[in-house]
């Protein structure tokens, strides 16, 4: 047990300790000698913004130290979804262990981290405040810089881990909390070019999942929603089958709306069962076809507002002519159809693509760790006095960056659109 970790974490979080006083000429010293002798900066990263427990150790030379996860999904997958309570208490179980294990992998003790980041916002408030609670316990024990981190722009960055993407770029955040597109600038600086109006697009992949029960097909029955909605597509006979009508046709912006393709899948799915009589445990017979259609409209949605944001970059000379870049980010990122139809988009308007590693998409504590580090190494948002750390207070709502929908809005951009679903017919 490295510092006894698990008894002081209580400690922590129902006495709150207070500052020692010596705690700020110490973690300074510990940072400076680290760039003084160009010796790698190492950040201990920790992400519990939702179901996820996360711990990740990197290093300023991009390399991945240790890692450790506990996921929640097959526990609340009983509920038809996410608990907070339930999520807060099984956080408090596994933050410590998972710690550990992310330490004991990287061959590391506390006093080998340079600085502790922490994701505080946004997120379900139960969930930050325990891995905040956390970070600033590891602070104080440890006598460590403490780096807040925005769980969305920690996505926007990841991709930086891997590969050498320069600023400034487009971001697509897909997952089942978000959607949006925005400018990344640099490590601090983001413009919001558009967002969801209601569900993300994972949350309503996982529901209709659920809803068409697909987990009563032994070969879906271990795999999320997003995942099962794919696989599933991937045997569709019929992706016409079932119609979707464009959704915001008729609005010029970069917005995303499911909500509607939600609804009409749920009516499709009510009219299937009462065709076929389907009762209990039963799966619709043209569940396939469904899946695909769905899916089709969902990718040709994100698809229709990534290029309006690629077309407002380019109309106002925003990148490079030669250096524009697309990176897609977020747990629906991991879905390879999406991948392909938006490596089509970026051939066809002269971007680069660059797809986050799957194994990143998703909540994790490596993404936190990297942001620390690319935010340690700007000198942004390190705080090095206790008092300080101690009055960071988790957020549970966050928007990225600065909004900038309204002049999207006012470019009044009109788009002849990528044919998308031809030109994946013509890449299989």
């Amino acid at each position: 047990m490295i510092y006894n970790i698990r008894a002081l974490f209580h400690c922590y979080v129902h006495k709150h300790i207070k500052n020692s006083g010596t705690y700020l000429c110490k973690c300074n010293a510990k940072v400076v000698k680290n760039f003084v002798h160009n010796e790698p900066a190492v950040v201990l990263g920790i992400e519990s913004s939702c179901d996820d427990t996360g711990c990740g150790i990197v290093n300023s030379n991009r390399i991945i130290l240790g890692e450790s996860i506990s996921s929640q999904y097959y526990t609340h997958l009983n509920y038809g979804g996410i608990i907070p309570p339930i999520a807060r208490s099984l956080h408090v179980n596994n933050i410590t262990r998972i710690c550990e294990d992310a330490l004991r992998a990287a061959n590391l003790r506390l006093k080998d981290i340079d600085a502790i980041a922490t994701t505080v916002k946004p997120g379900l408030p139960m969930s930050l405040k325990v891995g905040t609670a956390f970070g600033k316990y590891l602070a104080k024990i440890g006598q460590k810089p403490f780096i807040p981190i925005h769980h969305m722009e920690a996505h926007a960055l990841t991709a930086r881990i891997k590969e050498e993407v320069e600023f400034p770029y487009l971001v697509l955040l897909v997952s089942g909390g978000h959607c949006l597109l925005a400018i990344v600038e640099n490590v601090n600086k983001f413009y919001l070019l558009g967002t969801t109006m209601n569900i993300a697009p994972g949350e309503m992949f996982d529901k209709i999942a659920r809803r068409l029960k697909l987990r009563n097909i032994p070969e879906f029955s271990t795999l999320n929603g997003g995942s099962a909605i794919e696989a599933a597509a991937s045997k569709t006979v019929n992706v016409d089958q079932f119609l979707f009508s464009p959704a915001l046709s008729k609005y010029r912006n970069c917005n995303f709306s499911f909500g509607a393709y939600m609804s009409l899948c749920n009516d499709y799915i009510e009219s299937e069962e009462r065709k076929h009589n389907i009762i209990a445990d039963m799966v619709i017979p043209d569940a396939y076809n469904l899946c695909a259609s769905l899916q089709l409209a969902t990718v040709n949605h994100i698809c229709q507002r990534t290029q309006r944001a690629m077309e407002f970059i380019n109309t106002n000379s925003l990148f490079p002519t030669n250096k524009r870049t697309l990176v897609v980010s977020g747990g629906v990122a991991c879905n390879n159809f999406l991948a392909k139809a938006l490596n089509i988009l970026c051939t066809e308007l002269g971007y680069t693509f660059v797809r986050t590693p799957p194994k990143l998409c998703t909540d994790n504590g490596i993404m936190i760790a990297w942001n620390g580090i690319e935010k340690l190494t700007a000198n942004i948002d390190v705080i090095k006095d206790f008092n300080e750390i101690e009055k960071i207070e988790i957020k549970g709502k966050a928007p990225l960056g600065e909004n900038w929908i309204e002049k999207v809005e006012a470019a009044n951009i009109k788009c002849k659109w990528i044919k998308i679903k031809q030109k994946l017919h013509q890449t299989v």
